[in-house]
């Protein structure tokens, strides 16, 4: 059953949070698609809040992935592969320790590894819609 979130204000995002989780409790590879801008990170910090992340959330632009630890002592890892250049990066990186590791893991850019997601990861499409945001799930 397909999933779409409206989401017109900042304040909406908790909610839109809580709703990706929820719909996909048995879920842990979340793919961020949409452009520049449209608020993948921001919705990432939205999901971390809501799993009771203890770090400050930041974009991996520099370091590919960040790792971050939940009130509960679980590991959660966010990747962004803006960056990468050639598909040895992601290899290099040990991905599939990560992303086989049943850790949540919320994925950036990732048109860019495609060929590398495991079949059953969750593709979440950001649309822009003037000020607002339309959230695509399956």
């Amino acid at each position: 059953m397909a999933m779409e979130i409206l989401v017109g204000s900042l304040n909406e995002l908790d909610e839109a949070a809580r709703l990706i989780i929820e719909n996909h409790k048995s879920s842990r590879i979340f793919a961020f698609f949409g452009e520049m801008g449209a608020g993948k990170t921001t919705l990432i910090k939205a999901i971390c809040k809501y799993l009771k992340v203890k770090q400050t959330v930041n974009s991996p632009t520099f370091s590919i992935v960040n790792e971050y630890d939940t009130e509960q002592g679980k590991r959660i890892f966010h990747f962004d592969f803006y960056r990468i250049k050639k598909i040895e990066e992601v290899y290099d990186i040990g991905y599939e320790e990560y992303f086989y590791s049943d850790n949540y893991c919320f994925i950036e850019w990732p048109e860019k590894i495609e060929s590398l997601l495991p079949e059953e990861h969750i593709a979440v499409k950001i649309v822009l819609e003037g000020n607002n945001r339309k959230i695509l799930l399956p």
